[in-house]
């Protein structure tokens, strides 16, 4: 399937009542993580339906989608398109971003591991990356897992997937050890969308109180979640040399006092 369908189909499923369940989360809690970061320029990579910076204060603030992204039914954009380009090869110079949003990009990414080491390029030195994903280890991942074992064995191929049928989910662990092996610093994540994983507006309404009781009960198992990291860049240290050098200095005129001393009481 070529990039631009699954990124109809995730377009598409957003407009469900599960997606503007979703939607509403992502955005309340992007509105409060993005609200106090600090820069010049910040950059949005995908889901225009989401409106990942308008809370924040940046200046120079851009969304950007690929360049396969056509517009086709589904949730209506929140954000003005600003730029068309590639996940893996952002047309930006190196460490000239402060922010970076990726909703749900990784998981649409034709490389993920390749558009995150992008991210790390283009963000300054203490940039954040701010990083929303559908959480495989929930109830919602547990629902689409059994459906993609169901196609697998051929079993009511007539039944759609609960969520978008492309992309890969990213695991919450999995994504922190690539933060990490990018050296950037994880500052705090967050789950959410704890309802049982069912079609119906009205049937989502019944479960409302499952937001409360996951939050308290079972946190890490949100059907979604967002990572915020801090790109860090480790400075060259010299070890030992500078303190040393004092040292060193009174050792040596030690040594010269003594010789001079010898010298003095030596018999003429």
């Amino acid at each position: 399937m070529a990039k631009g369908e699954r990124i109809i189909g995730l377009a598409q499923w957003l407009a469900t009542p599960a997606g503007r369940y979703l939607l509403e989360w992502e955005q309340r809690h992007l509105d409060l993580a993005v609200a106090d970061l600090f820069g010049f320029h910040a950059l949005q990579v995908g889901l225009p339906e989401l409106d990942a910076l308008r809370n924040n204060r940046m200046p120079h603030r851009w969304v950007a989608c690929e360049h396969t992204s056509p517009a086709g039914p589904g949730a209506m954009p929140r954000a003005t398109v600003a730029l068309n380009l590639d996940f893996d090869a952002l047309p930006f110079d190196g460490a000239s971003l402060d922010l970076v949003v990726l909703p749900h990009t990784l998981e649409l990414a034709r490389d993920p591991h390749q558009t995150l080491r992008e991210v790390e390029r283009v963000l300054r030195p203490e940039g954040r990356v701010v990083v929303v994903g559908f959480n495989p280890a929930s109830l919602w991942g547990l629902r689409q897992a059994m459906g993609r074992l169901r196609l697998g064995l051929g079993v009511a191929r007539h039944k759609p997937l609960f969520l978008p049928a492309s992309g890969e989910f990213l695991g919450y662990r999995r994504l922190r050890d690539w933060l990490r092996l990018l050296s950037f610093e994880v500052e705090s994540g967050r789950f959410g969308c704890y309802r049982m994983p069912v079609l119906s507006d009205r049937w989502l309404q019944r479960y409302e109180w499952m937001d409360g009781s996951g939050e308290r009960w079972w946190p890490v198992f949100g059907a979604a979640y967002f990572v915020v990291a801090v790109k860090r860049v480790r400075g060259m240290r010299l070890v030992g040399l500078v303190r040393d050098q004092p040292q060193r200095a009174k050792a040596g005129a030690a040594v010269l006092t003594q010789k001079r001393g010898e010298r003095e009481e030596e018999p003429a």
